[in-house]
């Protein structure tokens, strides 16, 4: 590939998006970037407090995401962000067009119990249903794919990988072969 791509891993709040994006970036040989750290103190007191975000509430953090990636455009980077809804990827790609998505998926109660056994994160295992209440996978005309994290973080990864040298090798925009 000419140019590297930005990637963004999405998912759900307790896929994997931190572990798996730091992996990935390492694997790739580009930066990471926390999508969290790019929230407004408000809407971490918001999802502290088991407050769901509304639109309005991330299109900010969608922009200060999108900052970053249009930043790293054709350098490459990883950045883990949920970009739950097509609208909040279309506003990522508008920043950093040729970003590619990496779905992280999940089991809901394997989501679950990976939320309640982490230590330190704002968002509580209540929000999860929210989460997936408003997670549109991704469409065929989006360039990226999904992964399952049913496997070790760093399985999880090697997927991720495999998925991007494959995506790249066929030079389409679209999934790569299963």
């Amino acid at each position: 590939m000419d140019a590297e791509p930005v990637v963004v891993v999405m998912g759900v709040s307790g896929t994997g998006k931190t572990t798996v994006g730091r992996l990935l970036a390492e694997g790739l040989g580009v930066p990471y970037a926390e999508g969290d750290d790019f929230h407004p103190a408000r809407n971490v007191e918001r999802m502290s407090a088991g407050i769901p975000l509304d639109d309005a509430d991330r299109w900010p953090w969608l922009d200060a995401v999108g900052a970053w990636a249009r930043e790293r455009a054709g350098r490459g980077g990883v950045v883990a962000a949920s970009a739950l809804k097509r609208a909040y990827r279309d506003r990522l790609r508008a920043a950093a067009p040729g970003a590619v998505f990496v779905h992280l998926t999940g089991d809901r109660d394997l989501v679950a119990r990976r939320m309640a056994a982490r230590t330190g994160h704002f968002m509580p295992v209540t929000l999860l249903d929210s989460q997936y209440a408003a997670l549109e996978p991704l469409r065929p005309d989006e360039r990226g794919f999904a992964v399952p994290v049913d496997g070790s973080p760093a399985e999880t990864a090697r997927r991720a990988l495999d998925g991007l040298h494959a995506l790249a090798e066929e030079g389409s925009g679209g999934a790569p072969p299963a």
